[in-house]
């Protein structure tokens, strides 16, 4: 080719290499055994030249070679570089890979639960870390040159994602920041931000996966292709893709069969195994069980694949089935060589313990190449998993979505079972963002051709919308940034009030909002040009139709507004009723997915409201905890009692009984159906409508008919145009409010914020008091509650077990919503201090009631849950694993991720308390907490 060159052209490519050879960059590549990517070059040479990144790129495209490349730059200018992770796990495994690269002198980590080395030139942190340190005013922020925010898409998480606008926000101007995120729809919106207030920012969107990726649906014993590709393009690159025909006929076929899910003879819905079966008898298609998938995957040199299932215990149990159906996927040698990684992992791990985690048959599957990986897995366990599966020792995981969180364990393919999964509120069907995020595991960059994504065949499924999901690149970057307490005594502290608020009117949040008002008030120029047409349309030559519509919406408001009363009447009997029961009366319940025989358990009275369990509200009113007929407990709401409920009998209720024991509700529930069985409920009568009295409804009535457009023989067709000239009015006037709701949103927080702490003393205009310096110190959902408590002395004088149990309160959450008795709690001195906690937390919520800080919108104090308070207890108190578990019912993992959140509370309490009882209390409970499983760590 350089022989077609003239000289002059071969000199001027000669000088281009040589300038090449003279980069940062040159010797960077040689460091790796593949060439790099377009993008990757293309990012690394902008950062080079001085200019901030934003790369935006598919999982497992490789966009981290750029942070790496940050860190490389600042060793080569002796400089510091700081790579900052959403999650410890992640943190733990860029260290490790860093530390292989540059060796332990020059990279630190810091997380939540490590210290090591960390003044290095390098140093791997977690996000929160970063932002504390900016606070703080860290002495290790001198010579800071690069910041790598990995993952920082996370700033759409609407519980930690504010953290990462305020390193972006609060970093020295001298740093150039490096942002690494999932392809995401407005990577240019988010672009333009960071250009305003980071400067030059060079954007960097890469959709090519370098690993093609195939789709397919697993029915029966026959894998389909999702995409039938046009003008054999590879991976349908290029091509032009079509929904697969013979899947669309395959779930037309099957849709339409008739019966599904009744039996014919009695209509009667019939049990799933039952329809499962008749349906493999009647169809060669049938959703595969989990053993036959990865038996099938293996088969066709699929392996190794992750599964996700979207739940805990369908992970768990996956496992079990495949252990069950004799599945091996390791030979001798692998098993041998697992073993031997295992038990040089967990070596740490007390012996007492290993029986109580279920080590032996986490083990079992380990050697058969089998593991589930989950958020409730101990965090040893989960490391142990993510190294077998990498080293290829491991070839089938069951996972929850959480693996797809930046984890860097990639596969050859990935196993959809479903396309529905909790969001924590209901079953929603995944979004296409999750899709790709899930999906993009698939394919192994350097070791396979392809990767490959297998949805499993459902009922009802419809390859078109499958189609949807899997072609559709939609996934924005929304801002969840909201003023916290702590972070409005921060900035004060730092920049007075003033120049807090402009800081914060330049988050991704007001720049978002901004943009959007812009498209509001296009919409709202159109809905007056729109309003003009309605309002020619419903002209009357009879009078002034207006009028006669208005007189039309009176009195329709009106009797919407009486049959409200007479809801609101007998809801408040209802709620009177509700009031009066007492355990052991059985009731009627009236309504609802729970009607029938009940026997009250507990009143669930707000009174005190001491059970710390989230979703029970003063307004909610009494919520009984009931064991129906049926043997489900279940707590009930006002809205199961539309009319007031009386008790038909009393039952007394045995001191042994356990709402957790199956046996123990059907022994109560058999007594119940014998003691009140015979008892005839009478149906409530329907009472008379308070309209047919109501002397303002014979008014309006009276008017409507005396005007002269009542006569008219149009009247229902101008009707018609002026419902929808009102409803267009209406409408706009809400846009017009959302404009003015949208101007200076997160500033006006901020405003409230600093007013209820001035109110409080924290704030004296721009002085910070000593009470906000404490504050400035506690990080978290409950700062200004744990602030308060330190305040107001409610912990002195605890002992550290008693001051570990009151610290739960201010981080731990139940996973489910209040449908159990409540939780057990510490006697003595430690119950009085939680109950002081709870009524403290319902003074600053009233506050911030009275200041308009609302809670739904992220901003406040939720209220303090005290679920973990006795497992704290327990385990600070010297207890065993094995007693504390089986006390409070919950998976290890779960249990030792709020214990070590419990302890970074007390840390902060300790570093936070004047010195004293307190601080001394902290940091013995720390001692106490920081022991076996919850000590025991892989980084150190």
């Amino acid at each position: 080719m350089t022989d077609e060159l003239s000289p002059a052209e071969r000199y001027a490519a000669a000088r281009v290499r040589a300038a090449e050879q003279a980069t940062a960059l040159a010797p960077f590549r040689e460091m790796y055994d593949f060439a790099l990517d377009e993008f990757q070059i293309e990012a690394c040479k902008a950062l080079e030249s001085g200019k901030g990144v934003l790369v935006a790129a598919p999982t497992g495209s490789g966009k981290t070679i750029v942070g790496e490349f940050a860190v490389h730059l600042a060793l080569t200018q002796g400089r510091k570089c700081f790579y900052t992770t959403p999650i410890k796990a992640l943190s733990n495994q860029k260290y490790a890979d860093l530390v292989k690269r540059y060796g332990a002198d020059k990279v630190g980590l810091l997380t939540g639960d490590n210290s090591v080395n960390s003044e290095a030139p390098v140093v791997v942190m977690t996000t929160e870390v970063l932002r504390n340190m900016l606070y703080a005013g860290s002495q290790s922020l001198l010579g800071l040159g690069y910041v790598v925010m990995d993952e920082v898409h996370y700033l759409s998480d609407r519980f930690r994602g504010a953290v990462w606008e305020e390193v972006i926000i609060h970093l020295p101007e001298s740093v150039t920041l490096v942002s690494l995120s999932a392809t995401v729809s407005n990577a240019e919106e988010f672009g333009d931000w960071l250009d305003t207030v980071r400067g030059d920012t060079e954007v960097i969107v890469s959709e090519h996966r370098p690993v093609p990726l195939w789709q397919h649906v697993l029915a029966g014993r026959r894998m389909y292709d999702l995409f039938e590709e046009k003008n054999g393009q590879e991976g349908g690159r290029g091509g032009r893709r079509e929904v697969n025909p013979d899947l669309v006929r395959l779930a037309r076929m099957e849709n339409s069969r008739p019966g599904f899910g009744r039996d014919k003879r009695r209509g009667r819905p019939v049990r799933e195994a039952d329809r499962e079966r008749e349906r493999r008898q009647r169809s060669r298609i049938w959703t595969p069980g989990r053993a036959e998938v990865i038996d099938r995957l293996d088969a066709e040199g699929l392996l190794p694949a992750i599964t996700f299932i979207f739940s805990r215990a369908g992970c768990e149990s996956a496992v079990q089935q495949c252990l069950y159906a004799g599945l091996r996927l390791n030979d001798d040698a692998a098993r041998a060589q697992v073993r031997s990684i295992v038990e040089e992992r967990t070596a740490g791990i007390p012996d007492e313990d290993l029986h109580v985690l279920g080590y032996f048959e986490w083990l079992e599957g380990l050697e058969r190449g089998i593991a589930a990986h989950h958020a409730g897995m101990l965090p040893t366990f989960k490391e142990v998993v993510e190294e077998l599966f990498t080293r290829g020792l491991v070839k089938a995981v069951f996972a929850t979505e959480t693996l797809a969180l930046g984890i860097n364990m990639p596969a050859r393919s990935v196993v959809l079972e479903k396309l529905v999964k909790w969001n924590g509120e209901q079953h929603a069907d995944i979004t296409p963002g999750e899709y790709t995020q899930l999906t993009g595991r698939a394919g192994r960059r350097g070791i396979d051709v392809e990767g490959h994504a297998v949805v499993l065949w459902q009922r009802a499924m419809d390859p078109a919308a499958l189609a949807g999901l899997a072609g559709t690149r939609t996934y924005p970057l929304r801002s969840s940034f909201k003023p916290s307490y702590n972070m409005a005594v921060n900035l004060v502290s730092q920049f007075g009030r003033h120049r807090s608020r402009e800081l914060l009117e330049t988050s991704f949040a007001q720049f978002q909002a901004d943009k959007a008002v812009v498209g509001i008030s296009r919409q709202v120029q159109r809905n007056e040009e729109g309003l003009e047409g309605y309002r020619a349309s419903m002209t009357c030559h009879l009078g002034d139709f207006d009028e006669y519509a208005r007189l039309r919406r009176e009195l329709k408001d009106r009797e919407g507004e009486l049959a409200r009363q007479g809801v609101a009447q007998r809801r408040a009997a209802a709620a009177v009723a509700l009031e009066k029961l007492r355990p052991g009366d059985v009731i009627h319940v009236p309504t609802g997915k729970f009607a029938g025989l009940a026997l009250v358990l507990d009143p669930g009275l707000p009174a005190g409201r001491s059970n710390g369990h989230r979703g029970f509200e003063h307004h909610d009113g009494p919520r009984p905890l009931v064991l129906t007929a049926e043997r489900q407990v279940k707590r009930l709401a006002s809205i199961d009692f539309p009319i007031p409920v009386e008790p038909l009998d009393r039952m007394r209720i045995p001191r042994s009984f356990n709402p957790r024991s199956p046996q123990s509700r059907r022994d109560l529930a058999s007594a119940l159906r014998t003691k009140a069985g015979h008892h005839d409920v009478r149906r409530h009568r329907k009472e008379r409508s308070a309209a047919a009295d109501d002397t303002e409804i014979t008014r309006l009535r009276a008017a409507l008919r005396a005007h002269p457009c009542h006569g008219c023989s149009d009247r229902e067709d101008h009707a018609r145009w002026g419902e929808r000239y009102h409803r267009l009015l209406r409408d706009t006037r809400q846009l017009e409010r959302r404009i003015e709701g949208r101007t200076n949103t997160i500033a006006r927080t901020f405003d409230r914020i600093c007013a209820l702490l001035t109110e409080l003393d924290y704030l004296r205009g721009d002085e910070v008091t000593d009470h906000g310096k404490r504050l400035a110190r506690l990080y978290g959902e409950l700062d200004l509650l744990a602030s308060e408590c330190l305040r107001d002395g409610v912990w002195e004088g605890l002992a550290p077990a008693e001051l570990a149990a009151c610290a739960s309160a201010l981080v731990y959450e139940a996973r489910s919503a209040d449908d159990a008795l409540p939780p057990k709690l510490p006697a003595g001195r430690a119950k009085e201090a939680l109950g002081e906690m709870v009524r403290i937390w319902g003074r600053l919520d009233a506050l911030e009631e009275d200041h308009r800080i609302n809670q739904a919108e992220g901003v406040g104090q939720r209220e303090p849950d005290l679920g973990f308070a006795w497992a704290a207890y327990r385990w600070s108190s010297g207890h065993g694993l094995d007693e504390v578990l089986r006390e409070i019912d919950m998976p290890a993992g779960d249990f030792v991720r709020w214990t070590k959140q419990v302890i970074d509370v007390l840390g902060q309490i300790a570093a936070a308390a004047p010195d004293g009882t307190v601080a001394r209390s902290a940091r013995r409970a720390v001692d106490g907490l920081l022991r076996g499983v919850v000590a025991y760590s892989s980084v150190g």
